[in-house]
């Protein structure tokens, strides 16, 4: 199950954390937050040992990408809360934390938010893993706080800059959707087939983004607004982040999909470039690593996690 526990950010923004651990042994179905949109075991509905968390266990935070939300690492969280205390927290703007209209949404916010759930949770020195958006924050954080941090996870999230013709298509794409949809089935067709960015079917992207929608009274829509998403990313994508990747005093792992956004030698620089950097890829998986092959992307970091120690 996850337990829910709210936090206070920067701002006093309040964010939604969840606690995974002591899964039920019942109904795979209605198991866990993403249950109402249908998540299969595929990506941790059932997918768990039968266990409590031990006490006085290490922590692990997982810090989901722009979009996402804390539900999407509930493969990842349940198989860790075998030996870790693990927390995924929504981010500002994301998933059942606070959306303020005029808050800020600028790098400072998103780490400072998961400074302050790290501090308020008591789970440092933690084990940060981050997908995408989260890993940036991560490493950032890892960055500035050495002292909370003891182990980071990089998962498929570039250091250079993208540049304004990336935010230009972000913009173009979010007015593409074909808001609202009619049902969660549309959204799943949608975004695993039909969208013009899906080179080939994928089922699982169409899970990833109908465990984002929410029944509103002409149909679905997205839990997050599409402007704030985009404040969020402008506040990123002008830069390049090496400065802050070579700071990072604790062991690194970067792991990319072989058909993510993240390339072979970007992924490998950035191996380089991080003091104690270690790098691992996952075949057969795109941009949601984590989602698109949970099994692989497990086999992938648990050696990392193994090398680390509990303690």
């Amino acid at each position: 199950m996850a337990r829910r526990i709210d936090v206070t950010g920067t701002g006093g923004v309040r964010l939604a954390a969840w606690e995974f651990g002591d899964p039920p042994k019942t109904d795979p179905a209605r198991d866990g937050q993403g249950a109402q949109h249908g998540q299969g075991a595929q990506h941790g509905q059932g997918a768990h040992d039968g266990h409590t968390v031990p006490e006085g266990s290490p922590g692990v935070l997982l810090l989901h990408g722009l979009m996402g939300r804390a539900s999407h690492w509930a493969y990842t969280a349940r198989w860790l809360s075998a030996r870790y205390r693990a927390v995924a927290l929504d981010q500002r703007g994301h998933g059942r934390s606070d959306k303020p209209p005029q808050g800020s949404f600028t790098r400072d916010a998103y780490v400072d938010d998961a400074e302050a759930a790290l501090e308020q949770l008591g789970l440092a020195p933690v084990v940060l893993i981050g997908h995408a958006m989260g890993a940036l924050t991560a490493w950032q954080l890892a960055a500035r706080r050495p002292d909370l941090v003891r182990g980071l996870i990089i998962c498929d999230m570039r250091a250079s800059a993208l540049g304004a013709a990336s935010q230009r298509e972000w913009g173009q794409w979010f007015k593409a959707w074909p808001l609202p949809f009619a049902t969660l089935a549309d959204v799943r067709k949608w975004f695993g087939e039909d969208d013009p960015w899906v080179e080939r079917p994928n089922p699982a992207r169409g899970e990833f983004y109908a465990e984002v929608m929410a029944e509103s009274p002409d149909g679905w829509r997205p839990v997050f607004e599409p402007e704030q998403m985009l404040r969020s990313r402008e506040t990123w994508v002008y830069d390049a982040h090496w400065e802050e990747l070579a700071q990072v005093r604790c062991p690194a792992l970067v792991v990319r999909g072989l058909d993510g956004e993240l390339g072979r030698a970007e992924a490998q620089e950035m191996v380089r470039v991080l003091p104690r950097g270690q790098y691992a890829e996952v075949a057969d998986a795109g941009h949601l690593v984590h989602y698109d092959q949970p099994e692989a992307w497990r086999a992938a970091i648990e050696p990392f996690l193994d090398a680390l120690g509990d303690h």
